[in-house]
């Protein structure tokens, strides 16, 4: 597959050979203060909180349908994706590249480093504001297939073959935290049984100019310490979307064939009592034989 992420001067030239919307998923204050010519902000990419029951993920569908009409993408231009930068949204720019996968939409970029690496390249920033021509968006419903509910991350729970893959933070991951909201956010602390971890920093490394995903070897060679290989099924989850988004595109771009997301994540999970969830350190669960 084509490589998802673009460097920025890769972007300055892109900018100039092809029909490109590009969007700005950082809060209002952040893009006010200045933005990449032509971006049109739409934050809601970071915040909105999905719930994968049928209405809820009709919803989540119609809602970013509509978002990324209005902001101007008709299936022709490249969709192209930024946030700060790659490890101070919580892979923000990498939820947008996975709602608009997951909606069907053929041609998206993330530009690698984000907004930093734009204005560290001394390329052209700007505080104006555009005004987009509203597009017809078009969802291609099959794409949709890597979005998973409860209902199927439940029936994974203990089937060999599939790879439940937990991204978060490591206070949560041991079920100190459950949620970078604050500890006590969700009603529960822990995890989704049988899942194995995978620090969604772990997909990159820092560099001179701040944190770069690894290349397409390294991150095979993390999922390997998981037993994932690019065969593996694996369903990705975090707390509501966004650091998984960030795994999923690593993933995919290190060419990990089927990978698909539970994007209610912890956030729904934690908060339906029917579901069973694992608590404690993993080592202690691991050594009463709690966990596969």
């Amino acid at each position: 597959m084509t490589d998802v992420l673009i460097s920025a001067s890769e972007l300055a030239d892109l900018l100039k050979l092809e029909p490109c919307v590009v969007i700005d998923t950082r809060n209002p204050d952040a893009y006010g203060a200045g933005h990449l010519p032509g971006a049109v902000n739409v934050h809601e990419i970071f915040t909105f909180l999905a719930t994968s029951t049928p209405e809820g993920m009709s919803e989540l569908k119609t809602k970013f349908a509509d978002a990324f009409g209005a902001a101007g993408l008709s299936g022709k231009e490249t969709a192209v994706i930024y946030e700060q930068s790659m490890n101070s949204g919580f892979g923000q720019s990498c939820r947008g590249y996975y709602l608009l996968t997951m909606l069907g939409y053929p041609k998206i970029k993330v530009l690698h480093g984000g907004f930093d690496a734009w204005s560290a390249a001394g390329l052209p920033v700007t505080k104006d504001v555009p005004v987009p021509a509203k597009a017809s968006f078009a969802v291609v419903p099959e794409a949709g297939e890597i979005l998973i509910d409860a209902k199927t991350m439940l029936a994974a729970v203990g089937k060999p073959g599939i790879a439940i893959l937990d991204v978060r933070d490591v206070d949560e991951w041991i079920g100190d935290s459950s949620s970078p909201y604050g500890k006590d956010f969700c009603p529960r602390k822990g995890r989704i049984p049988g899942a194995v971890w995978l620090e969604w920093y772990r997909m990159m490394k820092p560099t001179a100019e701040g944190p770069r995903f690894k290349s397409k070897d390294e991150i095979l060679a993390e999922c390997a310490t998981v037993g994932i290989t690019p065969t593996t099924p694996v369903y990705l989850y975090c707390f509501k979307g966004a650091r998984a988004s960030n795994t999923f595109l690593a993933l995919k771009n290190a060419g990990v064939k089927d990978v698909r997301m539970y994007f209610g994540s912890w956030n729904e999970w934690s908060r339906d009592p029917s579901l069973p969830i694992e608590q404690g350190l993993p080592m202690a669960a691991q050594v009463t034989g709690k966990a596969a």
